[in-house]
């Protein structure tokens, strides 16, 4: 028992508690509430591996709640796109709930406080509202509209719903305390006017309550037992807190169940931004093709990109749950995806930099069939006829006219295997005018075919090449991404922009030629393409022009 407890992260000590104080284990519940505005990220798989793992573990339901309070930002394209990467990940939610299916009771709630003195309208600009906050080290001063009647403040909030007057005439905020230590407690808002129409309540409100009001009493609504959010709302939790046991007193009997509100660390990536903000800027700006582009650390670019859910959970599941904030070294994410693709992608060829090969003693006009199998190294993979014929394509770096003895691929008199096919040896080459290698001629040794075991093919050869027939070979586009930006932390600099930190090489498009057998390749598919990486089929492929994207090379390419 002790073995077990020991495992338990600092979340699932505090619900093992409440357990063990009386709570009933059918009075969990857990939410994720992501804001529609924006794509989810990398940085979000954490807060919903935490809560829908909690829901798996605990038999626990697990809402999917959108707080939607915002509509100048947020939109349905939003919303489908988040529930169809929680949905990719494999979780599923017991509940999909809107924040402003709440903005009538949250109303009613609010003009509750109103009557017992604990809300008032401020008619103050929003520059003098900032300067009479005060600072962390200086207290706030009492707006001059803070002792407004209860009657002039219902007249007034009602007014502000019935849309009779402009945005930022005025505002309805909490009374609590403008001397507070805690500054999110100096008279925080909780209503702004704002003609615009909403995503799913249309034209119906031109009110529009805060964040910090509305998630928490979302909670309490549905009566989530854990609110579980990340560390840079720890200093909400006492506003949300406030706002709760306010709440509670006027709705007991139906919302018996108080919520608690617990923070871990976010995740953090290296050579990646998070912010939903900054990720619309490179869209907006043209930088990447859309949320979707496999640069973008979004859950949709990832999957565009090659990756898996099982990579993207296991990575999370690495990482683990704590509180205190640190950076995660990308490459770690980039780890998981190798190891989860090395044991699930087929093996095949493709050549991005190719080089014609002549074999001069194979029969013109022959081809043969070989039988490539698609792993060799576990069985149920199957296998594939793969074309052979008097002229291939191989890698360009592959072949160097001298080399030294630590060049273990082809060179002038020296000899290699083809994989699954015959060992070749290098008798000549032509150049251009540039000097550079046209044509590679070498012969071949019909007793050294794959699979023959002659004395020929027992022969040791330490290199082992891919390649395509150029007959059969099928043209496509590969798209080699990097890391989109250059700087470990591109937005933690307070003298320069985050945008400066662009990797200008983060694409390059690739005309390649890869084997026949990828002609039927669906999108989404994955393969290790040999000796070069894992490939993907991505969104934009046809039956006339595929098109890949490299996921991830064998090895780091930056690790050093």
């Amino acid at each position: 028992m002790s073995e077990e407890k020991k495992s338990l992260n600092f979340l699932e000590q505090i619900i093992e508690e409440d357990l063990a104080n009386g709570m009933p284990k059918e009075n969990l519940r857990f939410r994720f509430p992501p804001e529609p505005n924006g794509y989810l990220h990398i940085g979000h798989t954490k807060a919903i591996g935490i809560s829908f793992g909690l829901g798996l573990k605990y038999n626990a339901p697990v809402n999917l709640r959108f707080d939607d309070t915002n509509p100048a930002k947020e939109e349905q394209e939003y919303v489908d796109a988040i529930k169809n990467d929680i949905s990719w990940l494999g979780y599923s939610w017991a509940n999909e709930c809107y924040s402003s299916d709440y903005f009538q009771q949250l109303f009613d709630w609010a003009i509750l406080m109103v009557k017992d003195g604990k809300a008032y309208v401020d008619s103050q600009s929003s520059e003098d509202m900032r300067a009479q906050k005060g600072t962390p080290t200086e207290v706030g001063s009492n707006s001059p509209f803070r002792n407004r009647t209860v009657e002039e403040n219902l007249e007034l909030f009602q007014g502000m719903k019935d849309g009779k007057f402009k945005e930022g005439e005025h505002t309805l905020r909490a009374k609590i305390d403008m001397s507070s230590p805690n500054m999110l407690l100096r008279d925080p808002l909780m209503y702004r006017i704002m003609f615009k129409t909403h995503h799913r309540t249309g034209n119906d409100w031109c009110i529009y309550p805060m964040y910090d009001w509305t998630h928490g009493e979302s909670d309490y609504i549905e009566q989530i037992s854990h609110s579980l959010c990340s560390l840079e709302f720890k200093p909400h939790r006492e506003l949300y807190d406030w706002f709760k046991d306010n709440v509670h007193d006027y709705s007991k009997s139906e919302f018996p169940l108080v919520p608690k509100q617990r923070e871990f660390s976010r995740l953090n990536l290296s050579y990646t931004i998070m912010s939903k903000r900054k990720l619309l800027t490179l869209v907006e700006n043209g930088i990447v093709s859309g949320w979707d582009d496999p640069r973008m650390p979004t859950i949709s670019g990832l999957r565009r990109r090659g990756y898996t859910p099982e990579s993207i959970k296991n990575f999370v599941e690495t990482v683990g749950v704590s509180k205190r904030e640190n950076v995660i070294d990308v490459a770690l994410l980039e780890f998981k995806i190798r190891e989860d693709l090395n044991k699930t992608a087929k093996r095949v060829m493709g050549v991005l930099d190719p080089v014609k090969v002549i074999i001069t003693n194979y029969p013109e006009g022959k081809e043969e069939f070989l039988t490539a199998e698609y792993n060799d190294y576990e069985d149920g993979f199957g296998s594939r006829e793969v074309p052979f014929s008097r002229e291939i394509y191989i890698e360009r770096e592959d072949f160097k006219e001298e080399a030294n003895k630590k060049f273990f691929r082809l060179k002038l008199g020296g000899e290699v295997r083809l994989k699954n096919a015959y060992f070749i040896k290098a008798t000549s080459c032509d150049k251009d005018e540039n000097g550079e290698i046209t044509v590679i001629y070498c012969t071949y040794d019909p007793l050294t075919k794959s699979g023959m075991d002659t004395e020929e093919s027992k022969r040791k050869v330490k290199g082992t090449l891919h390649w395509v027939s150029v007959k059969h070979a099928i043209r496509a586009e590969v798209r080699a991404y990097d890391r989109l930006f250059l700087d470990e932390a591109p937005d933690s600099h307070k003298d320069k922009d985050y945008m400066e930190f662009i990797n200008p090489n983060s694409l390059e498009i690739i005309t390649a030629f890869v084997e026949p057998s990828l002609q039927s390749a669906e999108i989404g598919e994955r393969f290790q393409f040999q000796r070069l990486g894992y490939f993907n089929v991505d969104n934009d492929a046809t039956a006339d022009n595929l098109v890949f994207n490299k996921t991830v090379g064998l090895r780091d390419s930056w690790g050093g």
